[in-house]
């Protein structure tokens, strides 16, 4: 039997990367969708050189002042990678799927709190992993819950 992910579901899913080099999505959003990130596994098969590091972040509407530029991306959290150790992060968190429709930024107001609510936006949030080097080689699972809100 299918599982179905349709409007009013919620599921619990799993997606695994191996041998990330380069910025990888995660998670990408759908409108009216809310990802609750469960927990993400990342695994350091190698790096460059000592130091290097790797970020875990979300692409997308930034209420304080960026809009949909996604030009400042929401650092979650920032690893030095070491090779053949494994780093577990189990903060639970959640971001929707898509952008709030146009406001003036910052948000200060719940009228303003109730469009980010709505998604009428036209960029999909991501939940992203971004190597700050091409040496840096990950392997990642992610676990999360998307409730479909359409």
């Amino acid at each position: 039997m299918a599982l179905s992910v349709a409007a009013g579901t919620e599921t619990l899913q799993a997606m695994s990367f191996a041998d990330v080099t380069a910025d990888q999505d995660l998670i990408v959003g759908a409108v009216h969708h809310i990802y609750t990130v469960l927990s993400t596994i990342v695994f350091c098969v190698s790096i460059g050189s000592a130091g290097d590091v790797y970020e875990l972040l979300i692409l997308g509407h930034d209420q304080f002042g960026d809009a949909d530029t996604q030009a400042h991306p929401m650092i979650i959290a920032k690893v030095v990678a070491v090779a053949g150790q494994t780093f577990v992060f189990n903060d639970k968190f959640s971001f929707n799927g898509f952008s709030s429709a146009a406001y003036t930024e910052p948000m200060s107001t719940n009228a303003e709190q109730a469009t980010i609510a709505q998604q009428g936006g036209s960029v999909a949030q991501r939940y992203q992993i971004h190597p700050l080097d091409t040496a840096v080689i990950t392997d990642v699972t992610v676990t999360f819950i998307d409730q479909n809100n359409a």
